[in-house]
């Protein structure tokens, strides 16, 4: 039997990097490549319905060994984020014993910066070179189901019920469910494997919306400039000012929103910005977008012309609405983790999942952790014995719902 150690390792070296500017769907190949590995994996496993669709969606059937229960559903993600590069992954084994890391000769992950890493202690952690991301969000979700699935698979599995598996692509560009078929799938309710540390359980997240910025300037030779000339890119910057200092991802931590600057990109005539507006409330999230809004108005105001155009586009929504509606699910999550001697972490996720568009579909889910921390980063790391731990966590939620009422 492959150890979820083994899969992750081998799963991290297909770069799914999604692409936002592409058209096409899934946005890049490999994570097609992914899938169809995953596929034939979960085939031989003995999960004989397992297929991906022509979307990319990778979906398969644990079978019951026990009757009654509602179907229980587990997804993850084929793709990683673009923030740092997904290209040629070298993971190395650390076994931590305290301190700083020295992923390489320039870079160090400082004990003092990722206070966490007091709690790694005695473990071994995956770690990157320095060079790319790990890739543990989420192949190490992706990983721990597969490892799941194995481990139900045997003769004498410990008892659970029907268990729906999907993994999907394009879920870092919010793509994830665009094309996913939620009755088609069949589960009553389920879990994003998505999460980060040990024990955190979500089912909260931002309200999230892009803000497209489009500033039309002009061009004027700098010697006779003087009434004419409207500088695009001082005009972003006059709006980047305008927007409130301290709500900014490097200064906010819980339920706080924020403006985020993604880009800033142009010259005289022309300049484009785009801004991540997050809130957890949706109050406050209308009032962000009015905010942004108002202070577009106000700089045309100010240069005496519609210069500024913004264009905002929503992309998920609170799923506490929902969830508030299905605590029993919240429950079963909390007792599998106390089941396994894990403390259960409920905190608002400061981000999206799937499990949000999933439920605003009719499917509750809250998100899980999968043990990893620092994603998206040179710094990503993941304890090994976390990792087994997770899927220790699924075996005992499946146990736990087998048999009950239908959620």
């Amino acid at each position: 039997m492959k150890t979820v150690l083994d899969r992750f390792l081998e799963y991290i070296r297909v770069d799914t990097t999604s692409d936002e500017s592409s058209s096409n769907y899934p946005s890049t190949p490999a994570q097609l490549e992914l899938g169809k590995r995953l596929v034939l994996e979960l085939q031989q496993l003995g999960l004989h319905d397992a297929c991906q669709d022509e979307y990319g969606y990778v979906t398969a059937t644990i079978p019951a060994n026990r009757k009654g229960g509602p179907v229980l559903g587990l997804v993850s993600h084929l793709d990683t984020s673009d923030a740092v590069s997904g290209t040629n992954i070298q993971p190395r084994l650390v076994k931590y014993t305290g301190g700083d890391i020295a992923l390489n000769e320039s870079l160090t992950m400082k004990a003092e910066d990722f206070p966490f890493l007091e709690n790694f202690i005695g473990k071994t952690l995956v770690v990157t070179d320095g060079a790319t991301l790990l890739g543990a969000d989420d192949k190490s979700g992706v990983a721990e189901i597969v490892t799941l699935a194995e481990r139900l698979m045997q003769p004498n599995a410990p008892a659970h019920g029907k268990i729906r598996i999907a993994f999907t692509p394009d879920e870092e560009i919010s793509g994830g469910t665009r094309y996913f078929d939620v009755k088609k799938f069949g589960a009553d309710l389920a879990f994003t494997v998505d999460g980060g540390l040990l024990g955190e359980l979500e089912y909260e997240n931002f309200n999230a919306a892009t803000a497209t910025i489009e500033i039309e300037g002009r061009s004027i030779h700098p010697g006779a400039a003087k009434g004419k000339m409207v500088n695009a890119c001082v005009l972003a910057c006059e709006l980047q000012a305008l927007l409130p200092s301290r709500e900014q991802p490097a200064f906010t931590d819980g339920y706080e929103g924020f403006f985020h600057l993604l880009s800033v990109q142009g010259n005289v005539e022309h300049c484009t910005m785009k801004i991540a507006l997050r809130e957890h409330d949706a109050a406050k999230f209308q009032a962000q977008k009015d905010w942004l809004l108002n202070s577009a108005e106000e700089i045309n105001r100010r240069w005496g012309c519609p210069a500024i155009t913004v264009a905002i586009k929503d992309q998920y929504f609170n799923m506490r609405s929902v969830i508030d509606q299905h605590m029993e699910v919240v429950e079963a999550a909390k007792s599998a983790f106390e089941a396994c001697g894990v403390t259960p972490k409920v905190q608002p996720i400061r981000g999206g999942t799937d499990g949000a568009r999933l439920s605003f579909a009719g499917l509750p889910c809250p998100n899980l952790s999968t043990g990893g921390a620092n994603f998206h980063s040179r710094y990503e790391c993941i304890p090994v014995e976390d990792m087994e731990c997770m899927v220790d966590v699924l075996t005992a939620l499946a146990g736990q719902l087998s048999g009950k009422e239908c959620i």
